[in-house]
């Protein structure tokens, strides 16, 4: 599991989606308030600040951040189009994980239909999970809501999974990436309860308004860091559940070879980075 997450570059992969998803959902949901302001309904600011119990300036700085224009103009226009770039951009640095964590051939840009797909999808599954917090989750630690969201969770990323694959991989082999991701994730999202609010507030009482935009980072950091290696360790189960599904029994060893491998990756990747650290010095003072 481990080697897997390191093919994955799982640490870089997990800030370049948690960067994309950032640069997508704060405009989609400004948009979202717009519409729902409209509707007779609290905006997005409003229900952040009520589902983590948000006061003082982190209160305040949740709502310049996501605050809906009172205004439809032709920068109306331009942000409707920047939010399409942006979670399509979003959907494939999703796509990206999949294809390399199962080794499938990359799609980019042919795969947008299917993209668009898995927007509508998440869409849905953000609308269904903040029904279900905004009918459990005051009660103590939001659990009965991570319970119910739990499912909920499992049903995204399985089928997650087979748009963003185009169907190339088998509902069958997403089942362990699902039931893992919804398991971390709920629990994490419970983590999530306690922390985030002392995270908004220290943070923009350093650094202001924008601290909200780096508690959101951390945050969507955190989530798709689990995802990640969720999608790494379902992939490593399925890969055994294959292998007992054919009669083959592993080698007695193979534990040990594979943190031998990834002893020597880390190593070799230790001297790379030292050497380059040594030629710079050398070169600065010559």
């Amino acid at each position: 599991m481990v080697s897997r997450f390191q093919r994955l570059v799982g640490f870089d992969r997990s800030m370049a989606l948690a960067s994309s998803a950032l640069t997508a959902l704060v405009p989609l949901a400004i948009l979202l308030s717009a519409l729902v302001v409209r509707l007779g309904g609290k905006d997005v600011a409003q229900r952040v600040i009520d589902r983590y119990g948000l006061t003082g300036d982190g209160a305040d700085a949740v709502r310049h951040l996501l605050a809906p224009s009172s205004e439809w103009t032709t920068a109306g226009l331009f942000g409707i189009a920047f939010l399409l770039v942006s979670v399509l951009s979003f959907a494939r640095a999703a796509q990206r994980l999949f294809e390399q964590g199962w080794e499938l051939q990359p799609l980019s840009v042919r795969n947008t239909v299917n993209g668009l797909k898995w927007i509508a999808l998440l869409a849905v599954y953000t609308a269904l999970s903040s029904w279900v917090h905004a009918l459990l989750g005051r009660r103590p630690l939001e659990l009965g809501a991570a319970v119910v969201e739990a499912p909920l969770t499992a049903a995204f990323l399985i089928w997650g999974g087979r748009f963003l694959s185009a169907g190339r991989i088998p509902r069958l082999d997403l089942v362990p990436f699902g039931v893992i991701g919804a398991t971390v994730l709920s629990g994490y999202s419970v983590a999530m309860s306690v922390y985030l609010p002392h995270l908004f507030n220290s943070y923009t009482d350093r650094y202001g308004a924008i601290g909200a935009v780096f508690a959101m980072l951390s945050a969507l950091f955190g989530a798709m860091l689990a995802t990640v290696g969720s999608a790494a360790l379902g992939r490593e189960v399925q890969n055994e559940l294959d292998r007992i599904g054919r009669g083959e029994r592993p080698p007695d060893n193979e534990v040990r070879q594979q943190w031998d491998t990834v002893l020597r990756q880390a190593r070799s990747r230790w001297q790379t980075t030292r050497g380059r650290t040594v030629l710079d010095h050398l070169t600065k003072r010559h």
